[in-house]
């Protein structure tokens, strides 16, 4: 296994496993097979609906608490204080566990700041190891490490080989800020998994395709969270310790980068955003308080 070491001493596993939109009673089974396979960095948030099977599946696997690194995410109708404050608390609950390793803001919108200054009393207090953000571009980056107390450990954005993104890894290493890639198969599109480079390069080693990718990002210092609910895919995810990249190798896995290609899920895009802030407002509205 490799780790990153986060600005604040934590050590986090730079190859885990994501179980976005993995169905909650499907959650404990896919998690126990990969904890079997050897994975230790499992990655969930509120907005899944599958912290207890995650919780489920690491209480039963016998393996020691502190050998799992247990990520989670605050969702947008939890952004502000009181809210982020109480959904901290009921993760902890549903995970079965005295704390998260890695507690990441899921969208940085609506009441964001008073969201992270609940990050920032939980991490003192001891529940959360280390706090970050997720879909939290440059300029907001930026922003954000300038104003906290705690610095975010960890920022999670879409990065794959069609959209690398370059400027952002640039920013996050220069705020001292760990990158981590949600969907580094770019969820299969684009003949991903058949790309002829990626095949081509992975047949001087005996590698697959998403092999390659993963070993790429790997290697330039990007953690990755791949989800399968198949354990044979779980376990050639795993299986990517045992060869490296050259720098040609690298040149040529770089040349697949797409600048047309759209995000999977569009940050920037103003029908995104006012979804999102629909279920923010509704739970404004529910609770009968203002944004700020």
């Amino acid at each position: 296994m490799m780790f990153k070491t986060l600005n604040n001493g934590v050590e986090m596993p730079m190859l885990g496993y994501g179980v976005y939109q993995t169905p909650p009673e499907d959650t404990e089974r896919c998690v126990a097979e990969a904890l079997e396979v050897g994975y230790r960095l499992i990655d969930t948030a509120q907005a899944y609906g599958n912290e207890a099977g995650v919780g489920a599946a690491v209480a039963k696997s016998g393996i020691p608490r502190d050998e799992v690194f247990i990520t989670s995410k605050v969702w947008v109708s939890n952004m502000n204080y009181e809210r982020a404050k109480a959904s901290i608390d009921e993760s902890l609950r549903a995970l079965g566990t005295d704390y998260l390793d890695l507690m990441l803001l899921h969208q940085i919108m609506g009441d964001y700041p008073g969201a992270w200054r609940a990050l920032e009393e939980a991490y003192h207090a001891g529940k959360i190891r280390a706090i970050g953000v997720s879909n939290c571009y440059p300029e907001r980056l930026v922003d954000l490490c300038t104003l906290a107390e705690v610095q975010p450990a960890v920022n999670q954005i879409e990065t794959h080989p069609l959209r690398p993104e370059h400027e952002a890894h640039a920013n996050m290493d220069d705020l001292g800020v760990a990158h981590e890639a949600w969907a580094p198969f770019a969820e299969g599109r684009n003949g991903i998994f058949q790309n002829p480079v990626l095949a081509a390069v992975g047949e001087r080693y005996g590698k697959t395709p998403a092999q390659v990718v993963l070993r790429a990002l790997l290697q330039q210092g990007v953690i990755v969270i791949p989800k399968s609910t198949h354990r044979d895919r779980m376990e050639q995810n795993f299986d990517v310790f045992d060869f490296e990249l050259t720098d040609e190798d690298m040149a040529q896995v770089a040349t697949l980068e797409d600048p047309s290609f759209p995000r999977i899920f569009d940050h920037f895009d103003v029908s995104t955003i006012k979804w999102l802030l629909g279920d923010l407002v509704r739970q404004q509205q529910l609770g009968g308080a203002t944004l700020y």
